[in-house]
């Protein structure tokens, strides 16, 4: 099978990525809500989501790495739960789809900001918080929870 490195790096690696996304849309995207200066409201949530996403992506590149990994390695060994398996790893390649427009739409609202086009900006970055961010969220909640019950189950 795989040793316990390739499982905690795994499990951290989606903590991070979802805990990350917890805290920024729970936490902090509330308290962006209170600058009532929408050019300082927008380039602080700007420069926030592009940390958080920088940080996020070694981490969803190691998740990736390691969900192989770990597939792989029990191949016929989970037998008819073979796609509960597949399930898992869909769901965080759909998460890894959405977290990509979400990044590239956060780099092109970074562009329009810096170049003062603020309503362009804002429209690019729009669905983020309300939308697409909450979706990756349960998302993660879901493929955890399936994680976890798949290491119940070995």
């Amino acid at each position: 099978m795989y040793n316990h490195t390739v499982v905690f790096l795994h499990v951290l690696s989606a903590f991070v990525w979802v805990g990350g996304m917890i805290a920024i849309r729970m936490a902090v995207h509330p308290v962006l809500k209170s600058i009532e200066e929408p050019k300082i409201k927008l380039g602080k949530t700007l420069e926030i989501t592009g940390r958080l996403f920088h940080l996020v992506i070694p981490f969803i590149i190691a998740l990736l790495v390691t969900g192989l990994m770990m597939a792989l390695s029990s191949q016929g060994h989970y037998g008819s739960l073979k796609l509960f398996v597949f399930s898992k790893e869909g769901i965080w390649t759909i998460m890894t789809l959405n977290f990509s427009y979400m990044y590239f739409q956060r780099h092109s609202a970074w562009k329009f900001f810096k170049s003062g086009k603020l309503s362009e900006a804002k429209a690019k970055v729009k669905l983020i918080p309300n939308l697409l961010l909450p979706v990756n969220i349960g998302l993660g909640i879901v493929a955890l929870w399936l994680g976890v019950s798949l290491r119940g189950i070995q």
